[in-house]
């Protein structure tokens, strides 16, 4: 994990970042009042595909932004990812300390990691941009378990884009 500046970021992931906070704003989130916004960067630099989260009276089908950007990447039939970028705050106040993915969230990126065949940079930022740590699935999620340790083939599913 490495703390960085906003302004030393890669110009690419500086445009990832502000579109998970524009999209953070369009949380549905009634139950926690926490707002989430993540944004996919896919692996040409040419797209980006955001998510926020939404919650639900039944809290465990609540889904959190980093999973709904995934899905809506998956939904245009785009896979192949190199950077995540994620940003939350509260209804009434910035954070000051970065957020990172929750468990489930983890696994989702394990798996998008190995169909986009890298170590997916994740880039947690505070509201401000103030405190960003740039680090990766491996990182936060050592020993990940994904389809290769299946014997899983999934390069049909590599291939999709091109």
């Amino acid at each position: 994990m490495k703390n960085i500046q906003y302004e030393e970021l890669d110009p690419y992931l500086q445009v990832a970042l502000d579109e998970a906070m524009r999209a953070l704003k369009n949380a549905y989130n009634p139950y926690s009042k926490f707002y989430v916004g993540a944004c996919l960067l896919s692996m040409d630099r040419k797209r980006y595909v955001t998510g926020t989260n939404f919650e639900n009276a039944a809290y465990s089908s609540t889904i959190c932004a980093e999973r709904t950007a995934v899905v809506n990447a998956n939904t245009q039939g785009i896979r192949h990812f190199k950077s995540i970028a994620i940003i939350a705050r509260g209804e009434n106040f910035d954070t000051t300390e970065v957020t990172g993915p929750c468990g489930s969230c983890r696994q989702v990126l394990y798996e998008v990691s190995q169909i986009s065949n890298c170590d997916l940079e994740i880039i947690l930022s505070t509201t401000k941009k103030d405190k960003i740590v740039v680090t990766s699935i491996k990182e936060l999620l050592p020993l990940g378990f994904g389809p290769s340790d299946l014997g899983i083939d999934i390069k049909k599913y590599q291939s999709m884009e091109e």
